[in-house]
């Protein structure tokens, strides 16, 4: 159950797709801290299990190596037995010739017991040591998307930033935008236009009663000569016309 579910959560994380993930996330930030988080500690975790794993291997190839050890150690015990008894036996003593035969008979007993232990092992410690090399590619697997994982937040957050940099930078420039109608300052400069426009009304205003009153002085000037030309008449004199 262990390697199972070691197995299933290296094949989960290194399935996984780190820009499809993005794509559908709400706050790619914040989703890259816990992806950074979960990958770290299924890491730890892995690293546990394969430990163990490969701790259990080594225990099986270190039976496997007695088992063979002790399977040639009785063979020469039951080869030195048989050796014993034929040489017994042909100094005639056959009672302790039987004897070394026995034993030797026995050591062989223990021979194929070990070697059929050895035999037994083999398939396991096969199979073991191609669990150990899955584990450690999936863990290489895992370390390497950890480091993409790392680097895109990386960028993420650089990006990120230059981004709500860019916008700040565009808010102020509309902010003063001088062609923007709804702006303060396009009002303000409004206002100063309309009072502009009104003291040059109020200066042609002026500039005309000026006017007016040059044109009255120069309509009492003509009044003023008709009556000296009439006091003149009057008096017997002659105008100006006349001489």
């Amino acid at each position: 159950m262990t390697k199972q579910s070691i197995f299933g959560r290296i094949a989960q994380l290194t399935r996984a797709n780190i820009n499809a993930l993005l794509d559908s996330a709400e706050d790619p930030e914040k989703m890259l801290d816990q992806m950074v988080r979960d990958f770290t500690n299924s890491i730890v975790d892995a690293e546990s299990a394969i430990a163990e794993t490969i701790g259990n291997l080594r225990l099986l190839e270190d039976d496997h190596r007695e088992d063979v050890q002790a399977a040639g150690e009785w063979g020469r015990k039951a080869l030195a037995a048989s050796r014993k008894a034929d040489e017994l036996r042909g100094a005639g003593n056959t009672v302790d010739a039987d004897k070394f035969d026995n034993l030797a008979k026995v050591a062989l007993s223990r021979q194929l017991q070990s070697e059929k232990e050895a035999t037994d092992a083999e398939p396991q410690i096969a199979s073991q040591s191609a669990v150990v090399e899955q584990l450690k590619t999936g863990l290489n697997t895992m370390k390497t998307k950890l480091g993409q994982l790392t680097a895109k937040r990386s960028e993420l957050i650089a990006r990120s930033k230059t981004a709500a940099a860019q916008s700040q930078v565009m808010d102020a420039v509309k902010s003063i935008d001088m062609m923007d109608p709804t702006s303060e300052v396009s009002r303000f400069e409004d206002k100063i236009r309309r009072e502009e426009a009104k003291v040059r009304g109020a200066s042609e205003l002026a500039a005309s009663s000026l006017d007016a009153q040059f044109e009255s002085l120069d309509d009492l000037g003509e009044l003023t000569e008709v009556d000296a030309r009439f006091a003149a008449l009057k008096a017997g004199t002659p105008s100006s016309i006349e001489q």
